[in-house]
């Protein structure tokens, strides 16, 4: 069984920058495709960034592409933010698709596992 757990989440500045990390227990990342999404109050949950099980395919929301960067090492996926804005005030999820997929979804349905998200708010 897969177990995703998030942290970094905090309060920051607009311009600012935070980080996310995701840890992933219970299977490694060269076998599991891992993504980033959010969501804001009274929105639906969004697609952010992906990063592959092989590593060499990454995709980002238009809205943060730029800005966001993911990565990972050994059993856990980053995301950095930079530039944050208002409007990237969210709660981030980490989800994990639990196989080796020759196409990579960026739609929630996709995703096998979830963490419980972190908080991330960029004041004004």
């Amino acid at each position: 069984q897969v177990h995703v757990e998030e942290s970094g989440g905090g309060l920051v500045q607009s311009g600012g920058s935070l980080r996310v990390s995701c840890e992933v227990s219970g299977h490694t990342l060269s076998s599991l495709t891992t993504g980033w999404f959010r969501q804001a109050p009274g929105k639906e949950r969004e697609f952010v960034a992906v990063i592959s099980w092989s590593g060499g395919y990454i995709r980002y929301a238009a809205s943060v592409k730029g800005r966001f960067t993911i990565s990972r090492d050994t059993n856990v996926v980053h995301l950095q933010m930079n530039s944050l804005r208002p409007e990237d005030t969210a709660v981030y999820y980490c989800a994990a698709k639990g196989a080796r997929t020759s196409s990579i979804g960026q739609s929630d349905g996709w995703y096998d596992y979830w963490g419980q998200g972190t908080q991330v708010t960029v004041s004004s």
